[in-house]
């Protein structure tokens, strides 16, 4: 299954709406940090994706259609620090997975670029329908996590939309064991940094669309075995810290997952498709 003109179309459309530009020049509409009202906020028609985000995003008006996806908002909330600060409810609740609430005051925030200082970003799925939920517009719900594998440790990020705009409302630390995607993330943690089990890992047949390695400009696509992993092998496998994104409410964890990955101002996009198999996991195909 292949979310290609999904991915592209979410990428591109975030990228756009980042920042706009007025006469060839970013727009600056703040003087005093506060946030104007809707309808005195100007939507350009003409915009541009900056070399450097956190120079650009931060003198430009977050565009009126931006709160209408998470997705849209999202990338100009990780991109701008004044916009953070005005799309948080201070006294901002934070909890843990014992229990404890602590809340954290304005002047306590500091600015969170979250993935926006690397190349991509992932998502996981546990079909290609929840996928696209990131384009309904009627979600007023939605959950960034970060996902330290190493330290075995997620944060949740809460947003919900309020009064047509989005809000970060609560942030809540939990033990990568307790997640709803636990199981798989257990699994992946060991996947993404050893090659053997790797090779351990996939379906005796894998559907893949790779780059060729002969001619890096075309790609194959077709049916390849364990021992040629070695060739085909998608170019990235995160590790490390991830990320994900749950549009509406959490759901159980599903026995398929899809594992996406997005590239920020630049054309990558690949995905994984990982699926129960007797009590563990097994890669089935994946495209590069």
């Amino acid at each position: 299954m292949k979310l290609k003109s999904y991915t592209f179309c979410m990428v591109f459309t975030a990228a756009l709406l980042l920042v706009g530009c007025k006469n060839g020049r970013p727009a600056s509409p703040f003087s005093d940090g506060e946030e104007r009202p809707s309808a005195e906020l100007q939507d350009s028609s003409s915009v541009f994706f900056g070399e450097d985000l956190s120079e650009t995003a931060e003198d430009v008006p977050m565009p009126l259609a931006a709160d209408e996806l998470f997705d849209d908002f999202f990338f100009n909330f990780a991109g701008n620090s004044r916009l953070q600060r005005q799309r948080i409810l201070f006294p901002l609740k934070v909890t843990d997975g014992d229990g404890n609430i602590m809340h954290l005051q304005r002047n306590e925030w500091k600015t969170d670029p979250f993935f926006m200082e690397q190349d991509f970003y992932t998502l996981i799925f546990d079909t290609p329908l929840q996928a696209e939920a990131a384009k309904d517009t009627s979600i007023v719900h939605a959950v960034v996590e970060r996902i330290n594998l190493d330290a075995d440790f997620v944060s949740q990020y809460v947003f919900d939309r309020q009064q047509g705009r989005w809000f970060l409302t609560t942030i809540h630390h939990e033990p990568l064991a307790v997640n709803h995607n636990a199981s798989f993330l257990e699994f992946y943690q060991h996947f993404s940094t050893d090659s053997l089990f790797q090779v351990n890992s996939l379906n005796p047949l894998i559907n893949f669309t790779a780059t060729d390695p002969d001619d890096e400009f075309n790609t194959i696509t077709g049916t390849m075995v364990p021992s040629q992993w070695e060739a085909f092998r998608p170019s990235v496998i995160p590790s490390g810290t991830i990320y994900n994104i749950v549009y509406g409410n959490l759901l159980p964890e599903g026995s398929e997952k899809l594992f996406v990955i997005h590239g920020i101002a630049n054309e990558m996009e690949a995905q994984m498709t990982f699926r129960r198999r007797h009590g563990g996991w097994k890669l089935m195909g994946f495209s590069n």
